[in-house]
C-alpha cells in the first residue's frame, strides 16, 4: 500500500499549511451562512419538504450531474427520463469516478459527509448501500428542508422570482418561527424579453394581472414594474438579479422606448439593434428604481445558452446546453453604470462573468463607480463554470491585484440543489489557503487578528452590511 501524506477530505482539505488551519478553523468555519443568491424552492422551504430519497434531493434539476453524465455516455433516460429513481441514482455512482478533478467529486463527497456523516467514496460498488442510508435518512424529521439549513448554520436564503411570482410561499414563511429568514429576489428578465413577441404579449398580460395594471403603453410598463417592486420590497426583497449576454447600452434608447414597445406590442419582430435600444431603455429604469429602494443590483454576464436546439425542444431550459459565451464586456458596461451614476443613481452593484478571458475587465470596472459605500461595485464570486477551485482561486487573486479583496462580499450557492451548501466550505477553504499560503511565505503579516478579521468579512460581515441582513 502506498502511504499518502493526507487523507481524501480530511479535515485540512485544501488547506496547505498551518496558517491556512488556523484561519479556517478560527474564522470561516463558525460563520452562518448568508446565501445571497440562489434557485432554491420557496415552496420546498415553506412547506418544510421532506424528500422521499436520495435521487429526488440530489439530482432532480442539476444540469451540473446530468452533463457529467451525458459526457459519460449515459443514456437522457437516467437523467430526465422517468426510469426509477435508484436507477438514476447508480448511473450517476458510476460517472462519479469519472468526475475526478471536476469540482463534482469533490462537492459529492463533501455533501456526502456534511449532510449524513458518510466518508466513503461513491461509486458502483458502494451506491446501494449509500442510497439506502441516504433515503432511510430523509425520511426522519432533522432531514426536512428546513433542517437541513439549520445543519448547514443557514441563516439568510434570497430566492430568485419572476415579477409576476404571487410570492405567496414567501408570505407564509414569514408567518413561521424560526431562526432561517427567507427573502425574494426580483428577476424581471421576461419584462424585455422581446426576441419573440407571441410570448412577450403573453407574459405582459401576467403582468398586466399580477400589477394590477392595464399595460398599454411603455409608461404603462415601468408602472406595472414598479408596483411589483414596490410588493417586492413590502415582502423583504433587497435585490435584483439578470441574466444577461452583456450590458445592453444604446444612446437613443430612452427617445425610442415608446416607439418599439407599440411595435413589439402589436406583434411586430424587432431587429437586432431595436432590440437592444428596448432592452436598455426598460433595464435603465428598473435600475433607478433599484436605487430608490437601496437594492442591490446584480448582473449575471456572458452566458451562451440553449445551444442545443433538439434538446432545448424537448426539455426547456436550464438543463445542460449551456456555455461560456465571448460577448464584448467592457463599453457597454462602462456607459450604462455611468448613465446611472451621471444622476447618482447606480445602485449597489454586483457585476458575474462566466469566462475567466473577463476577469481583468470586470476587475477593473469596479474602480470607475466605487463612490461614497465601502464595496459598492462589487465583482461576483466564481459563477457558473467557474465556481471550482481554479475558478475561485483566479478570480480571488485579480480582485487582490485590482481591488479590495477585503470588501468582497463572497460565495453564493446559485443553486437549485438544498445539497449544495458545503459549495460556501469549499469556497472559504480556498480564501483561507490563499491567505495562509502568503503568510507562511512571508508575503504578508502574521497578525491573525486583522487577517482572520478580513477572513470573517468576506465569508459573512460585509454580506450583512452590503444587503442589509
Amino acid at each position: 500500500m502506498i502511504k499518502t501524506s493526507r487523507p481524501f477530505l480530511g479535515d485540512d482539505f485544501l488547506l496547505e499549511t498551518e496558517a491556512s488551519i488556523h484561519l479556517y478553523e478560527k474564522y470561516a468555519a463558525p460563520a452562518a451562512i448568508l446565501d445571497y443568491h440562489c434557485h432554491l424552492s420557496p415552496k420546498d422551504i415553506a412547506e418544510n419538504r421532506k424528500f422521499q430519497n436520495l435521487t429526488e434531493i440530489w439530482l432532480e434539476g442539476d444540469h451540473y450531474k446530468w452533463r457529467a453524465m451525458r459526457t459519460n455516455g449515459v443514456a437522457e433516460r437516467y437523467c430526465t427520463g422517468n426510469v426509477s429513481p435508484y436507477e438514476k441514482f447508480l448511473e450517476w455512482a458510476k460517472t462519479v469516478p469519472y468526475t475526478m478533478r471536476n469540482p463534482l467529486y469533490h462537492w459529492t463527497h463533501l455533501e456526502l459527509k456534511n449532510y449524513f456523516g458518510i466518508t466513503s467514496v461513491l461509486d458502483e460498488t458502494t451506491a446501494k448501500d449509500i442510497y439506502n442510508e441516504c433515503t432511510a435518512a430523509l425520511q426522519q424529521d432533522d432531514f426536512s428542508v428546513q433542517s437541513l439549513l439549520r445543519r448547514m448554520n443557514v441563516e439568510v436564503v434570497c430566492t430568485t422570482d419572476d415579477p409576476i411570482d404571487a410570492l405567496n410561499y414567501h408570505q407564509q414563511f414569514s408567518k413561521q418561527k424560526t431562526n432561517i429568514r427567507m427573502f425574494p429576489t426580483f428577476r424581471p428578465d421576461k419584462a424585455f424579453a422581446v426576441e419573440n413577441p407571441k410570448s412577450y404579449n403573453e407574459y405582459l398580460e401576467k403582468l398586466s394581472t399580477s400589477s394590477n395594471v392595464s399595460i398599454q403603453t411603455f409608461g404603462d410598463l415601468l408602472i406595472a414594474l414598479k408596483n411589483r417592486i414596490e410588493f417586492f420590497d413590502s415582502l423583504g426583497c433587497r435585490a435584483a438579479d439578470h441574466g444577461l449576454e452583456f450590458m445592453f447600452f444604446d444612446e437613443d434608447a430612452k427617445a425610442k422606448g415608446s416607439a418599439l414597445f407599440k411595435k413589439v406590442r402589436s406583434g411586430t419582430v424587432l431587429d437586432y439593434t431595436e432590440r437592444v435600444q428596448f432592452k436598455c431603455a426598460v433595464l435603465i429604469e428598473l435600475c433607478k428604481l433599484y436605487h430608490s429602494k437601496n437594492w442591490v443590483q446584480q448582473f449575471h454576464l456572458g452566458a451562451l445558452r440553449g445551444n442545443n436546439s433538439r434538446m432545448l425542444r424537448e426539455l426547456g431550459p436550464d438543463t445542460g446546453f449551456d456555455s461560456m459565451g465571448d460577448f464584448p464586456q467592457a463599453q457597454s458596461m462602462s456607459r450604462f453604470f455611468n448613465e446611472l451614476d451621471d444622476t447618482n443613481q447606480l445602485a449597489k452593484t454586483i457585476i458575474y462573468n462566466i469566462n475567466p478571458s473577463d476577469n481583468e475587465t470586470f476587475a477593473t470596472m469596479l474602480g470607475n463607480f466605487s463612490l461614497g459605500i465601502p464595496g459598492k461595485m462589487q465583482w461576483g464570486s466564481g459563477w457558473w463554470f467557474l465556481d471550482q477551485k481554479d475558478g475561485m482561486e483566479k478570480q480571488m487573486n485579480t480582485l487582490s491585484n485590482m481591488g479590495l479583496l477585503s470588501r468582497f462580499v463572497g460565495m453564493v450557492t446559485d443553486s437549485r440543489s438544498f445539497m449544495s451548501f458545503p459549495r460556501h466550505e469549499y469556497f472559504r477553504r480556498i480564501l483561507c489557503n490563499l491567505l495562509g499560503k502568503d503568510i507562511e511565505n512571508g508575503e504578508l503579516p502574521d497578525n491573525f487578528e486583522w487577517i482572520g478579521k478580513i477572513v470573517g468579512d468576506v465569508c459573512y460581515n460585509n454580506t450583512k452590511e452590503y444587503f442589509r441582513l
